[in-house]
């Protein structure tokens, strides 16, 4: 009868595991995650705080393991790094530089990429004019010069120079001129003032320098042209440095001459006497 009595004492315990088992793992199944932490049964609480930890656990698991790829990939990174110096450091070595002649050179050469990204934004009118021109040959000759340097044979520089050479090449323009032959004062009003002001030459009077200084070599005095002089007529543009210079010369002197005479007279330019 005792060993009949534990055997009943002993099934249903075991009953009472398995249901508390199974109604945990129902529980956990039905338990809606939207449901609110105050509407929760004891037992629904119980499964909730069961799964955040098991979340927790999950996650702390992921964590570590994203922390142990991340210092690998650092460790690695580093190393690159350090070969990537080393590698420098015997390129550097075989051009006799050193690292700041090295940086030193890259600034320069950027320099120079910035001053033709700028003249390559150019139109081809504004390009072809002398001092543009002028500018294109003076970047050609610096890196000309920087060419014959051992540090741009180093693979960082050399295809950006090659590319770069390229470049300042398709700079060069021709400048695209006009002629036109010189009438008369007393038929066509001849001047470089009006001669400027043509619709079918600049359109605009104040332009006049850009045909004197175009044609320097046959116009010694702006103010007296002949007719049948054949001007170089530029292609039409802003006026360019030298051409303002010549200007401010000219009205410097016309002012000297007028101050320093007792009667005054007009200020022209291009007269034919």
């Amino acid at each position: 009868m005792k060993l009949y009595h534990r055997f009943y004492l002993l099934s249903v315990s075991l009953f009472l595991a398995f249901s508390s088992v199974a109604f945990a793992q129902q529980a956990a199944t039905a338990l809606d995650p939207n449901k609110p932490d105050e509407q929760l049964t004891k037992d629904e609480a119980d499964v909730r705080i069961k799964q955040f930890r098991e979340t927790v656990t999950g996650l702390e698991a992921q964590l570590k393991q994203n922390d142990d790829k991340f210092n690998a990939a650092t460790k690695k990174l580093a190393d690159v790094q350090k070969a990537a110096a080393d590698c420098d450091s015997a390129f550097y070595a075989l051009v006799n530089a050193s690292k700041a002649d090295v940086d030193a050179f890259r600034q320069r050469l950027g320099v120079l990429e910035g001053k033709v990204r700028e003249l390559k934004a150019l139109s081809d009118d504004a390009l072809s004019e002398k001092d543009k021109q002028d500018q294109v040959r003076a970047l050609e000759n610096e890196l000309n010069a920087m060419r014959k340097e051992k540090i741009a044979l180093l693979p960082e520089f050399y295809n950006k120079i090659m590319t770069l050479a390229k470049e300042i090449k398709g700079l060069y323009r021709e400048r695209k001129t006009n002629t036109y032959t010189v009438g008369t004062w007393a038929e066509n009003r001849e001047c470089l003032w009006n001669i400027s002001a043509r619709n079918e030459i600049y359109d605009d009077a104040f332009l006049w320098p850009k045909i004197w200084v175009a044609n320097k070599s046959i116009i010694r005095n702006p103010d007296i042209i002949y007719p049948g002089q054949e001007f170089q007529i530029p292609a039409k543009a802003d006026k360019t440095s030298e051409e303002m210079k010549a200007e401010r010369k000219y009205w410097r002197m016309k002012r000297g001459a007028t101050t320093g005479a007792n009667t005054p007279t007009p200020l022209k330019t291009g007269v034919n006497n």
